[in-house]
């Protein structure tokens, strides 16, 4: 492997990038955070110091403008993800963008065509998928350990109701639990069945209080072959984070699906018994940075192709509209 690293540059100071990205490309193998901005230069300022970031900026164009920037993360709100990914691409950075990519599919196709027509690597953050245990969950299923695939249920809700100000509850900028965590189970299903949904029926509880989003939202997802998703995704509600596999000899059972807080151990239960496998502690976020790292430093495959995004963002527009319109929606 090159001694170059990948020179990070983060657009704006969101939480999600200083309690959990920063800290993944800091601790990864390929690559360093070298520019932060925000549109408050003294607060960008202040968030480089404490983080060690060395160079600050009071506007994502000063640090677009940076040729020393190789790459962007972009954790800014939903609604701003496609113009801001369009511009870095433009500016010839690599692109990693905050799930969900986009407000919709047509954005989505929008952004990866500006990063193609660029030439820059672009991805969706979706740190979960890159822990090494989920190539060993596909092991298993591929094995036939637990037999024929007949479905997986997933589930990711917690509670912020209380917050009133959230832009998580603001329609017009992408807010709601299907954009924020409901993406979850979905990408994890079309990963682990290798194939794409065909139909999508949601009901969702969409608040009064909460800027009318879906603070809570339950769905099935159709795909051939009689498999299908069913999970469940909420904004108010206990927190819950899990995703189970079931085949017909056995069941896959991850209680710690997309976040690693508690052990990234997970369960397998057949006719031979239940058995806990042990996987390795590792910062998802860093093996995220290291697979994005590579590609740009080295040009090894990406193991998500940018079609991804698009592919996820048609799933959750067919769940938005079945939950407003009360109908089964094809993808």
């Amino acid at each position: 492997m090159s001694d170059k690293k990948l020179r990070w540059g983060i657009l704006s100071t969101a939480g999600i990038a200083r309690r959990s990205v920063i800290p993944g490309i800091q601790q990864s193998q390929t690559g360093e955070v070298y520019a932060v901005a925000s549109r408050d230069a003294s607060k960008a300022m202040a968030f480089a110091e404490e983080l060690g970031i060395p160079k600050s900026y009071g506007s994502y164009e000063e640090l677009l403008a940076d040729a020393d920037v190789d790459a962007v993360y972009i954790p800014l709100p939903n609604h701003l993800h496609k113009e801001w990914t369009i511009k870095a691409a433009e500016a010839g950075k690599h692109v990693l963008c905050e799930k969900p990519a986009a407000l919709d599919a047509q954005e989505a196709e929008e952004m990866t065509a500006a990063c193609h027509k660029a030439g820059v690597i672009y991805a969706e953050a979706f740190m979960y998928r890159h822990h090494p245990r989920y190539e060993q969950i596909r092991e298993h299923i591929h094995s036939g350990e637990i037999g024929e695939l007949r479905g997986i249920h997933g589930t990711f809700t917690f509670n912020s109701a209380g917050s009133k100000e959230n832009i998580r509850f603001h329609q017009d900028m992408g807010g709601g639990s299907l954009y924020d965590v409901g993406c979850y189970p979905i990408s994890a299903a079309r990963m682990l069945i290798g194939t794409e949904p065909i139909a999508a029926t949601c009901h969702a509880f969409f608040s009064p209080d909460h800027g009318g989003v879906d603070m809570m939202l339950a769905g099935l997802v159709e795909f051939e072959n009689g498999v299908s998703l069913s999970f469940d995704c909420g904004m108010w509600a206990a927190y819950r984070n899990t995703l189970e596999i079931l085949g017909t000899k056995g069941r896959i059972e991850i209680p710690c699906a997309f976040t690693t807080h508690s052990s990234p151990n997970y369960f397998i239960e057949t006719a031979d018994g239940r058995k806990e496998i042990e996987v390795p502690v590792v910062n998802h976020y860093a093996c995220q940075a290291d697979d994005f790292g590579r590609a740009v430093l080295e040009g090894a495959s990406y193991p998500f192709d940018p079609m991804d995004s698009i592919l996820n963002m048609r799933v959750i527009d067919a769940c938005l509209k079945s939950a407003r319109e009360r109908v089964r929606v094809t993808c």
